[in-house]
């Protein structure tokens, strides 16, 4: 891999688990929706297709509330790095960053910014342990690259 080659990085284990738990979800709900019949026990009502339909419409929305912890992503080229977390994206040139930090323990990369900030990147994360290493390299290449770049001007 060159220094200057775009990298395009997205979890792995975390990617497999969501898609699985949502499959699961859907399936619990329909379960639980198809088994709404007949009276509600003791009381006067008794449980109708809405009900039904209710309950399929909420393993839906928690299926595509777990799909979200799908969506973190990083992609770096030598222009600069662009996060994607669960909730925001951040867009970077590599002027502002100071390092590509992983440290012992954390759940996840991180950028550390010239403003002392930490932007957490959960698409490198260490359940996917080699590949979020290799990750990590690839990145501070492309940093070193673009710092090298700076110096030769």
């Amino acid at each position: 891999m060159s220094d200057t080659e775009p990298v395009i990085l997205r979890p792995r284990r975390i990617r497999l688990v969501c898609w699985v738990s949502a499959a699961v979800l859907l399936v619990v709900f329909g379960l639980v929706a198809t088994s709404l019949t007949g009276g509600t026990g003791n009381g006067y009502g008794t449980f109708q297709r809405g009900d039904q339909l209710a309950m399929i419409g909420l393993g839906v929305f928690g299926a595509l509330g777990i799909l979200l912890f799908t969506r973190p992503r990083v992609e770096a080229d030598a222009r600069g790095v662009r996060v994607r977390n669960v909730i925001g994206s951040h867009e970077l040139p590599w002027e502002v960053v100071r390092g590509v930090r992983f440290d012992r323990g954390a759940p996840w990369a991180s950028l550390e910014l010239h403003d002392d900030d930490l932007l957490p990147m959960v698409a490198l994360q260490a359940a996917d342990k080699e590949l979020a290493v290799e990750g990590v390299r690839a990145l501070r290449r492309l940093h070193q690259a673009h710092l090298a770049s700076l110096a030769a001007r």
